[in-house]
């Protein structure tokens, strides 16, 4: 009787030390969920890695899942994170307003979010947003185009079309006007000629970002306005996958001149792509650095730090304007591919040949 008692006595510290430090039970360690939207996009494969590897470094228990594209699961395995002791919660969201029932849930257990590269909308739990610099990821897009063509000098028109992203994902807004700021006094001018006429966000986005969505788009818009041999001299794309699309749909179904195109991700498909002549550029988002950035937030959260931001004006959610710490994209291209990819470690030689 006198051995249970005391079982029990040590049993009933133990919760109590669980409680009050929020470790995980038989763990000793704080423990982090990471919410990636998918595993079929190459880039979110990679940060989920990266993060659940530098986060583990630090001394974190992760939870990290995929869900598959699908709203449903990853509302579900948030709240199995809300429910299984995460301390701090790092979000990729599949659509941006589709997580406010667990980010209320969240508050009212005192977990914080950080909302991942897009960010999470229409609800004020949202407490950091870690991303790059989404507008700078179409400004250099656009000045690329611009650049290319000389369109301050040369004689033009040239035709040009757009492929955007998702209309779900917050940041694909902020690409396409990147962009579109840039070449839109060109486009007025009729220096850009837009054959389609397709110069919305909302004509030219690609749900879900799929590669076969933008390729279906892209050989509707080539049959419909470029059967007659009329040239397409650029394509500018938003992202990889997008851009893939593109560059299926041309090699199916055009005969002219090959269109200068741009993307994002630094995918490996479109950096050989890049090294093959059939993609023009990519920016790159070293998501290594973003990675060390949301380690370095979740620590400063967790130690009741002051969390590093750099923006606290530009990403408004709809009820509040979320504290952001923003990493710089890099333009990349056939001609710098091998310092930015190659020489920092992000691919070997042999994932590109």
């Amino acid at each position: 009787m006198k051995a249970k008692k005391i079982l029990g006595t040590i049993l009933c510290a133990a919760m109590a030390i669980t409680a009050l430090t929020g470790c995980s039970a038989g763990s000793g360690k704080n423990k982090v969920g990471v919410s990636m939207p998918t595993k079929d996009l190459q880039r979110w494969n990679q940060d989920g890695d990266n993060m659940k590897k530098e986060l583990e470094a630090a001394g974190y228990e992760v939870d990290l899942q995929y869900a598959n594209n699908d709203v449903a699961t990853q509302l579900s395995q948030v709240e199995n994170m809300i429910n299984s002791g995460c301390k701090v919660i790092v979000i990729a969201a599949i659509e941006g307003s589709s997580l406010g029932t667990a980010l209320d849930k969240a508050a009212a257990k005192k977990i914080p979010v950080i909302a991942y590269d897009r960010l999470l909308m229409d609800n004020a739990n949202v407490d950091y947003y870690a991303t790059f610099d989404n507008y700078m990821v179409g400004t250099i897009q656009g000045t690329y185009v611009k650049d290319t063509l000389d369109l301050d000098n040369a004689a033009g028109p040239f035709n040009i079309e757009f492929t955007a992203g998702d209309p779900g994902d917050n940041n694909a807004g902020f690409f396409f006007n990147g962009a579109y700021d840039v070449l839109k006094p060109y486009i007025e001018a009729g220096k850009l000629n837009i054959v389609s006429g397709q110069n919305t966000f909302e004509q030219v986005a690609t749900p879900s970002w799929k590669t076969e969505t933008a390729q279906s788009r892209a050989e509707n818009i080539l049959s419909s306005y470029y059967a007659d041999g009329t040239n397409v001299d650029v394509w500018l794309c938003s992202n990889d996958s997008t851009a893939l699309g593109v560059e299926n749909a041309l090699a199916a179904n055009y005969n002219g001149t090959y269109p200068i195109i741009t993307g994002q991700d630094c995918d490996i498909a479109n950096v050989k792509n890049m090294l093959q002549g059939k993609q023009s550029m990519s920016v790159f988002k070293d998501t290594r650095t973003l990675a060390s950035q949301v380690v370095k937030m979740v620590t400063q959260i967790l130690k009741g730090e002051t969390v590093e931001v750099n923006d606290t004006k530009t990403y408004d959610n709809g009820k509040k304007v979320v504290p952001s710490y923003l990493c710089s994209p890099v333009f990349a291209d056939a001609n710098n591919y091998k310092t930015i990819l190659l020489d920092s470690g992000y691919y070997t030689a042999d994932q590109l040949s």
